[in-house]
Parts: C-alpha cells; sequence; structure tokens
C-alpha cells in the first residue's frame, strides 16, 4: 500500500509533464510540456510511459507556392527573407548586420542507402544527392528587412554547419574539423585557405553531421557540439569517442576537453541573456514509441552527464543498455524543458531584443525540424519557451506553425533559429529551400 501511494503522489506532482511525451495526444504537433509550477522550482523527470512499438512515418515535403509563408500569432507579421537556397540550415549575423546562411545536407553514400532512402520515403523527406557546402552571405543595405545583396561567401567545404566570428577569425564546424579563416569587417568573400585546428569524428547517425560552435563573452573558450553516431550507441561505445558531448577548446584548437557529456544530438546552443549560462536542444533517441524519447532543452552544466546512451530524462534506463553502466544512470541530469517526442529540435536562440513584446523578453525559440520516428507528425514548427528571472516559466507554446499540410505533406522544415539586430526573428527552412523573417506589428 505506501508503494502504492507514493506512486500516486509522484503522479499528481508529475502531471503536467504527459503532455510533452504526448501520451494520450492526438494532435498531429506535439510540443506541450512540463507545468509552470515544476519548471521554476527544478526540473524534474516526466512520467513517462513505457516503451513501446516504435514507427516510421517520413513526410514529403512539397515547398511553398508564391505568396505561401508559415503562420505566427496576431501582432506579428511573417515575410520571406531568402528563397530558393540549397538547403538552408543555419544562419549566423556578422556584426556588421550581414547574415550568412550554411547550405549543406546529409549525403548517402553507397547504393544501399540511396536505395534505402527512396524505399522507405525519407528521400522526399529531405534533399537528397551532393551538399552545397557552401555558406552564403545575405546583405540588407536599405534596412527594408529584405537582402539585396546575395553573394557566395565560402565555399569548398565539407558538410559545414556552425559558424563564428572571434575578433578576425572566421571559424567554420565542418563535419569532420574546424576551420579558422582570417576576415575583414564588410568583407563579403573569403578566398584565403582555411586552417584546420582540430579534428573532429565524421559520420553518423542520420542527421548527426552537424557540429554546432558558440564562443564565451570574452571569446576565451569555444564550445563545440557533436552528436552521437549512433541512435544507442549500438556499435558499441568504442566508436563514440568525442562524440554525445558538448566539447571546449581554447581559440587556437588546443586544450580539447568534454564540456558536458551523455547530451545524444545537441545542436542549437545559445547564452541564457540573464544568467549567462549555456543552453543546448538535443535531439533524442529513436525505436522506443511514439512518446519516448522527448527532446529537451536545457542548461547545460559543466561536467555533468545526461544520460546517453544508459538512461533517458534523467535515471530511466534504456532497455537496450540495461544494466550496463548503473554508476553512470545514478548520476544522470534530467533536463530542464521537454519539448516533445521525436520533434527533432535542432535551433536554440533566446530573445535578447525588445521589438517583440514583453512576454517574449528573454525567453527561447526552438527550430523543431520534425518528426519520422512517429506514427503521427510532431514538430514542424518554431515554439516558444517563456522565461522569468532566466527560468523557464511556462509550458512551450506555438510560435511559427502552418509547415504541416495533413498527415502526410509538408510545406517544409525550421531548423536554425537566429535573432536579427533589429529584433526580428529569421528562421532557416532547409527543405523548403527558404530563410523566414518574422517581425512584430508596428
Amino acid at each position: 500500500m505506501k508503494n502504492i501511494l507514493v506512486r500516486f503522489s509522484c503522479s499528481l506532482l508529475l502531471a503536467g509533464f504527459l503532455m510533452a511525451c504526448g501520451q494520450g495526444q492526438q494532435s498531429t504537433e506535439n510540443s506541450e510540456a512540463t507545468d509552470t509550477t515544476e519548471i521554476a522550482e527544478a526540473p524534474r523527470a516526466p512520467d513517462l510511459p513505457p516503451p513501446a512499438e516504435s514507427s516510421t512515418h517520413f513526410s514529403n515535403v512539397i515547398g511553398w507556392k508564391d505568396g505561401q509563408t508559415p503562420k505566427a500569432p496576431d501582432g506579428f507579421v511573417v515575410t520571406e527573407y531568402a528563397r530558393d537556397l540549397d538547403n538552408p540550415r543555419q544562419t549566423y549575423v556578422l556584426p556588421n548586420g550581414d547574415v550568412l546562411v550554411v547550405e549543406s545536407q546529409t549525403e548517402r553514400k553507397g547504393i544501399v542507402k540511396k536505395v534505402s532512402s527512396v524505399v522507405s520515403g525519407q528521400a522526399q523527406s529531405e534533399a537528397s544527392g551532393k551538399s552545397a557546402n557552401r555558406i552564403t552571405l545575405l546583405r540588407d543595405t536599405n534596412q527594408d528587412g529584405k537582402p539585396d545583396v546575395r553573394q557566395t561567401f565560402l565555399d569548398g567545404l565539407n558538410q559545414p554547419f556552425g559558424m563564428l566570428l572571434v575578433g578576425t577569425t572566421f571559424y567554420v564546424a565542418n563535419t569532420d574539423g574546424l576551420l579558422t579563416f582570417p576576415y575583414q569587417t564588410g568583407q563579403t568573400r573569403i578566398t584565403a585557405n582555411g586552417k584546420s585546428i582540430l579534428s573532429l569524428p565524421a559520420g553518423g547517425y542520420n542527421n548527426h553531421w552537424t557540429r554546432n560552435l558558440i564562443a564565451s563573452a570574452d571569446g576565451s573558450q569555444i564550445y563545440i557540439s557533436v552528436g552521437s553516431g549512433s541512435n544507442v550507441a549500438e556499435h558499441g561505445m568504442e566508436h563514440e569517442a568525442n562524440r554525445a558531448n558538448i566539447l571546449e577548446i581554447n581559440p587556437d584548437g588546443t586544450g580539447l576537453r568534454v564540456f558536458a557529456s551523455g547530451l545524444r544530438n545537441p545542436v542549437g546552443m545559445a547564452w541564457n541573456p540573464v544568467t549567462s549560462a549555456l543552453w543546448t536542444a538535443v535531439n533524442e533517441r529513436d525505436e522506443l514509441g511514439d512518446d519516448l524519447v522527448p527532446d529537451y532543452i536545457t542548461s547545460v552544466k559543466e561536467g555533468a552527464f545526461y544520460g546517453w546512451p544508459y538512461s533517458y530524462y534523467g535515471q530511466n534506463e534504456d532497455p537496450r543498455r540495461k544494466g550496463e553502466r548503473p554508476d553512470l544512470v545514478k548520476k544522470a541530469i534530467v533536463p530542464d524543458v521537454a519539448v516533445g517526442s521525436h520533434t527533432a529540435s535542432l535551433g536554440l536562440a533566446f530573445y535578447d531584443k525588445d521589438a517583440f513584446p514583453a512576454k517574449y523578453h528573454n525567453g527561447a525559440f526552438v527550430g523543431q525540424r520534425g518528426s519520422w520516428n512517429r506514427s503521427a507528425f510532431a514538430g514542424y514548427k518554431v515554439i516558444f519557451v517563456p522565461f522569468s528571472n532566466g527560468k523557464p516559466s511556462g509550458k512551450p507554446e506555438d510560435f511559427l506553425t502552418g509547415f504541416i499540410i495533413d498527415d502526410k505533406d509538408v510545406h517544409g522544415r525550421p531548423v536554425g533559429v537566429t535573432v536579427l539586430p533589429d529584433g526580428s526573428l529569421l528562421v532557416a527552412d532547409d527543405a523548403g529551400r527558404r530563410i523566414w523573417r518574422v517581425s512584430a506589428k508596428r
């Protein structure tokens, strides 16, 4: 009886988390998360369902017709910032306001992988073929919210993703290493050869080739996100060296160390504007059912372990790794905010401007590229997580929607989110080949 009462009490305390896992939810878009009270106090593991049969349901991307745009809440305007880009996944703003767009994608090498992607439907869900391996510069010279200069900034790369400027050094994170280039303000193209300062493990499960970058406020340290090379270490941990981690290095590439581990696929990284803590968006594991495992955003604690591959969302042991590392399961950190299972939450940006209404100030925008390992679509939108005093203070809510058409077709798939100096928000829609700009009505 005592155990029953304990379980009943815990379920009451954690009831606000049920929607985050999609339990019992019929909507094709799933973004419910923990309730306000528990977020404000401390993160707690949601009451997750047991593992279940896995589903595969790839979307069919049909693109956008002229005049079509995603949908934002009342009080906002969505406009097309750029189009006809080759799988734009991430944007970065230089100090002079120029916007850099990285154009790169998964490359399926070998006839078996290519045929498999066609048969499964994956080929219709995302770009296929050779990666553009390019960074494009967009410049809005008259400040009308639409760039009028478009220039190849850097090419000849190897599945680039992360971009970073520290002083006069421009960094690019290729899938297999970190390069540096000299840069001068206003430069529209880099022609110098890059200098390799760090090798990174290449290849990986699904889209785990992305390597993101962010620097400390003083530029003394650089952080690199590296996703796992597998779903749940099915090939052995010996193949996961320096993976499923956020790494830290000095600006010259020396001093490599693991800053935080057990993060299956951390992609989005951002500094909390109030607490100055590093936060990341993490794409969690597959093949445990529709409602496992919730993707999440979380503050990143130095030296912390977040569970992968042995457990998920705290001490929930993965049945495929059962009994292997109880010591690590015991120390696994519970993430801060669940943002829905299989949403492919990859983009993260804190709103540190004041052009949007006050409720958005210092909150977080999360780009959700969308599910494939779920019977009904989840993600395919940008959500907003409100913050107060530097801490999550409410449930995630839809912000940019309209990507899903029905239970088969979608217009596009949002990934990177970036706040512009004027306070508007850029959203990179890789499959839709667009960059969207969301601004507040004047």
